[in-house]
């Protein structure tokens, strides 16, 4: 009785899942042939720029990949996990023309995340810049993060994993397993939160976080909200609040591979994702949907996954989820990223070999 009892009660505390589909969506291939496609983004002429993990960064003009691709990036490795990763364009990038990348930089100790930006205009990429560098570097080749996204106000987010170095989330001495918020020339704002704090890391906004891998603004708040892989269980959803703590590795919803308890799912002074999986999906890529070519996910939550190649819709009300819808499963590979387009389509990146860029159409 005892053992029912329990089962019911660990049900009642997953979240809520459905795998009714409420729409029928087909995935039209817009372009293949990518190496391990990582990030995408559309600039206002029509061109569209993909990361090759792997690789370079493609450009895509009318349906078509260019064979050149964009020149002038500063040297990166692709090694384990990392390679060519984020990007990201700056709020004022029609005057600008400054664009943002992640990629994984090699220094003493091994290897970790670093943050560039140059002025892009056909093909080429000047006055370029890197603007940061995680330290703690390590040869391990997991956990680097990468996603880039700027705020209403023009500050610069990076999220970055802790490398596979768990206690390094818990330690503001080293930028692994953090949010990092600059300013759009690098520079620290005077406002982060552990800026006054002694042998703290000021470019840290948020930390406790195991590997980020999605990273968006809300549409009607402005907050940023993130994404994070578990290690066996334990994917989350979270709302991102100035210096807070989130928990990695003291709390979490994951367990040790193989088996084996991590630790508690809450406990006092740590910050309770939005939403959690178990088992992990391996979310990548996430937006909010704000466009009309489905209206009825206007304000859904929309994340990639990898491990089970689908995209899921969160259903939300105000800023808790109310159902999970799970679509395209295993039709076209590992879902990297998910951002909606200009013209109000979801446009996906698969992370193969021989990868591409899909627009998610209705079935007629």
């Amino acid at each position: 009785m005892m053992h029912r009892l329990i089962l019911i009660f660990t049900l009642l505390c997953l979240p809520l899942f459905a795998h009714a589909e409420t729409l029928k969506l087909t995935a039209k291939p817009i372009v293949t042939g990518l190496n391990h496609p990582w990030s995408v983004a559309f600039l206002s002429d029509g061109e569209i720029l993909v990361t090759e993990r792997n690789g370079q960064l493609r450009r895509i003009q009318n349906g078509k990949l260019l064979p050149q691709p964009v020149q002038g990036l500063l040297p990166f490795r692709a090694y384990g996990q990392g390679g060519l990763l984020g990007l990201a364009l700056h709020p004022q990038f029609a005057n600008n023309h400054w664009l943002y990348w992640s990629y994984t930089g090699s220094g003493q100790g091994g290897y970790s995340t670093h943050l560039a930006r140059g002025k892009y205009q056909n093909g080429q990429l000047t006055e370029v810049q890197e603007l940061f560098k995680a330290d703690q570097k390590s040869n391990g080749p997991v956990h680097f993060g990468g996603r880039i996204v700027f705020d209403r106000q023009g500050y610069l987010y990076l999220a970055l994993g802790e490398r596979g170095e768990r206690d390094n989330a818990q330690d503001l001495s080293n930028h692994s397993g953090s949010l990092i918020r600059l300013k759009d020339d690098g520079s620290i704002p005077a406002d982060n939160p552990f800026v006054n704090t002694p042998n703290a890391k000021p470019e840290i906004y948020s930390y406790g976080h195991r590997n980020q891998q999605g990273a968006v603004i809300h549409p009607q708040t402005g907050e940023l909200w993130t994404h994070e892989h578990g290690p066996q269980g334990g994917d989350e959803v979270n709302r991102i609040q100035k210096g807070a703590n989130y928990g990695w590795p003291i709390v979490t919803y994951g367990e040790e591979y193989g088996g084996g308890t991590i630790g508690p799912h809450h406990k006092a002074g740590f910050i309770d994702p939005v939403y959690y999986w178990v088992p992990s999906i391996a979310p990548s890529g996430m937006v909010f949907y704000t466009g009309n070519r489905y209206p009825q996910w206007q304000g859904s939550l929309i994340v990639g996954s990898l491990k089970f190649e689908l995209l899921a819709r969160l259903v939300m009300q105000g800023n808790k989820v109310t159902k999970e819808e799970r679509y395209l499963e295993g039709q076209i590979g590992r879902i990297r990223d998910v951002q909606q387009g200009p013209d109000g389509y979801l446009y996906v990146l698969t992370d193969e070999t021989n990868g591409g860029l899909y627009r998610i159409e209705l079935m007629p």
